[in-house]
């Protein structure tokens, strides 16, 4: 068992956090959750050792492991691949280059055989005898295939290193697991090979993560940062924000009698265990959610955007016309012979194999960049909004925040004034001298909610959105989410938010260097059907 006694760390006025205690039992994943900058990665350091705290202790029994996913890519540069996974298990690395340095003595003494023995058995019982084949098939399974097992990590690209990392963690079986961010980089395949590791992990595990369906697929509970604490809630994420947002309702409901509220808790509580994910980890979890203590639900204090997009006008039949799009990219094709119609009702989400084909495809219907050939036309009725990827251009510029959005404002508003605008801010929580600050200056996540008041005030019927959930904490990410499901308009998007892609779209086009991939489902449903299978290694071949 991982636990911490009375936790305390701050950075001069600044406290991150004040007297936490917890305990972390084996068998449960525990999802670390908090806004941008309440300390969560700090808390993960912790944990692990990297950050002594100004007082209280962390606690791990006698004769287990910890193990966390290393952020220095660099850190290994000269070590094999597989050597890197092998250091996971720092105790049998350590066993097996004693070993191999009593073998390697010219003199080697009666007593050096005995040592050697004595290592050679310890070595076995860790199961050092099948950690080369172990380690190798982890590295397959993220997806660094055997030619690449012997070079050197320095020889790797950003996101193979990612994944070898992450082998890293995983090997060996730690008895605690720590995980920051585990899905960045990673492709939906490696993600679900990923969140079924972890279902079947019968150890602790702790995950910090933004991707909600990865939270609600592996975990049965949710620690939650807030105000310098961190209390423990039974569930997932999607358990978590439901019911605190349940509970908040009904503490405004001040008619509402008491029983009333609790049956409705209770309601809740039995729905949510039902259907519980069907993962394997669905059966702990729900155990755990027939056990909770109706008074450990609780109102969130957490405030949430204002996402709200109001088309000025309905969209006609025409939207956009695609015919025989191409775009190469010094000698690479990122996509040819892409032609299809958007229709009223669809809300689309755009994958492909390569990103830059999505961004490119994107910044060519905005006309942000040229295709190689073929052309594109929007319906006359259209007014669109766009989310970049890569926003930078957009805060180049030395205005405050209130200076900044007034140079978006559409030429048919008027009445554009001060107040006016503080209402856009005011619903992506910016307010006070925050209106003061220079573009120049914001966080990722502040200039993407700066975006996100600009597309709102340009009252769109169409919106495009590359990324939408980079830089954004896990406020942010559902309000927007809530926003999109809620837009009567027509959406195009590119995510690796499953649920995010999962509640919003009802067509999935794929982008492939031989033509289009075109379905009517939603993005778990398109993974899962076989012709979809055939006709993507059809299409990438």
């Amino acid at each position: 068992m991982l636990s911490t006694q009375n936790i305390s760390l701050s950075y001069g006025k600044r406290v991150l956090f004040d007297e936490v205690s917890i305990n972390f039992t084996k068998g449960n994943c525990y999802g670390i959750i908090g806004a941008n900058g309440a300390g969560k990665s700090t808390f993960m350091k912790i944990l692990s050792g990297e950050i002594e705290p100004n007082k209280g202790n962390v606690s791990l029994s006698p004769n287990e492991r910890l193990s966390m996913l290393k952020q220095n890519q660099h850190e290994y540069n000269d070590f094999t691949v597989l050597n890197t996974v092998l250091i996971g298990n720092k105790k049998m690395w350590d066993i097996q280059q004693l070993k191999d340095a009593l073998y390697m003595k010219e003199d080697f003494t009666e007593a050096d055989g005995i040592k050697a023995g004595e290592l050679e058995a310890e070595f076995g019982e860790m199961g050092g005898y099948t950690a080369e084949s172990d380690a190798a098939q982890l590295l397959a399974n993220l997806g660094i295939k055997d030619d690449a097992h012997y070079k050197l990590m320095g020889d790797l690209t950003g996101t193979q290193k990612v994944r070898v990392l992450l082998a890293q963690a995983l090997f060996g079986n730690p008895d605690v697991l720590l995980l920051d961010e585990p899905t960045n980089d990673l492709d939906v395949e490696t993600i679900r090979w990923l969140e079924n590791f972890l279902a079947d992990y019968e150890n602790t595990a702790i995950v910090v993560s933004h991707d909600r369906h990865f939270l609600d697929t592996v975990c049965t509970h949710v620690a939650d940062v807030d105000k310098s604490k961190i209390t423990i809630y039974t569930g997932n994420y999607s358990f978590w924000y439901e019911s605190s947002q349940l509970a908040a309702r009904q503490q405004g409901d001040k008619n509402k009698k008491m029983e009333e509220k609790r049956k409705d808790l209770l309601d809740f509580i039995a729905r949510f265990s039902a259907n519980a994910s069907k993962s394997k980890q669905a059966t702990s979890r729900k155990k755990a959610l027939e056990k909770l203590v109706i008074e450990d639900i609780k109102p969130s204090n957490r405030r949430y955007p204002g996402i709200i997009f109001k088309p000025e006008r309905q969209v006609g039949n025409d939207i956009l016309k695609i015919e025989k799009l191409a775009a190469y990219q010094e000698g690479v094709t990122l996509f040819n012979d892409i032609s299809f119609d958007i229709g009223r009702t669809d809300k689309v989400l755009i994958v492909s194999r390569n990103q830059m084909a999505i961004t490119t495809f994107f910044n060519i219907i905005n006309g942000e960049a040229k295709p190689t050939s073929g052309k594109f036309e929007w319906g006359t009725t259209i007014t669109k909004a766009y989310l970049p990827n890569n926003n930078q251009k957009y805060f180049e510029s030395n205005h405050n925040l209130m200076e900044w959005l007034r140079q978006f404002v559409p030429a048919n508003i008027t009445d554009a004034d001060e107040d006016f605008l503080r209402g856009f801010y005011g619903k992506m929580l910016f307010a006070g001298d925050e209106l003061n600050k220079k573009t120049k200056v914001l966080s990722g996540g502040e200039k993407v909610r700066c975006m996100i008041s600009r597309m709102m005030l340009q009252n769109p019927n169409v919106i495009i959105l590359d990324e939408p959930t980079n830089h954004l904490d896990l406020e942010s990410i559902t309000a927007f989410n809530n926003g999109v499901i809620d837009f009567p308009g027509v959406v195009l998007m590119a995510t690796h938010d499953m649920a995010f892609a999962n509640s919003v779209c009802n067509r999935i086009i794929e982008l492939t260097p031989k033509g289009v991939i075109d379905r009517l489902c939603n993005y778990e449903e398109y993974l899962e059907n076989d012709r979809v299978k055939e006709l993507r290694a059809e299409m990438y071949s």
